[in-house]
């Protein structure tokens, strides 16, 4: 069950990365460069995260540093497509999206991408007629789930009486 430890943990963090994403390009003071400078930090983040660490860890257990080009390629084509992801939910804000609906439609989207490229590369034993109907109602339902919360967000509170209350770029500024 670590599997699923794992997932919700993940999935907590996600669940942060826009806001916070979002109160990093405004905390930036700059309505025009915001989201790249933002997205600068996203990439240190990244390497300090997902390059010295692993490093690390590969040093400390004595690993070979042997990496088969079909591993690193697939591998570069993940971090890439992660890499776009993230730049793309920067574009949505800049766009005057809100986080709440970005966030909805990425993460209600995203399993429906994941479910049918999974399945182009590694189709279902029996074919796609062997699909549970249970499947595709699943998908069906990520995918009203994602307009709904996107749709009927609650609205943020006008500027007066957030006057009190900092957001958390404020709050790391000081």
């Amino acid at each position: 069950m670590n599997w699923l430890l794992y997932s919700l943990m993940t999935a907590f963090f996600f669940g942060l990365y826009g806001v916070l994403l979002h109160s990093g390009s405004m905390g930036m003071k700059d309505p025009v460069n915001g989201r790249y400078k933002a997205f600068l930090f996203v990439g240190v983040a990244y390497f300090l995260v997902a390059v010295l660490v692993p490093l690390a860890l590969l040093k400390l257990k004595g690993a070979e540093f042997a990496f088969p080009t079909q591993g690193w390629t697939w591998s570069l084509a993940a971090g890439t497509a992660g890499a776009i992801g993230a730049f793309g939910i920067l574009l949505a804000f800049g766009a005057k999206g809100i986080p709440a609906a970005v966030m909805s439609i990425v993460f209600a989207g995203a399993p429906i991408v994941n479910a049918f490229v999974s399945m182009s590369l590694h189709p279902p034993a029996g074919g796609l007629r062997a699909v549970p109907w249970q499947f595709l109602v699943g998908i069906v339902l990520a995918a009203i789930g994602g307009c709904l919360v996107a749709l009927y967000k609650p609205a943020p509170a006008p500027p007066a009486a957030q006057a009190g209350v900092e957001a958390p770029a404020q709050i790391a500024s000081k």
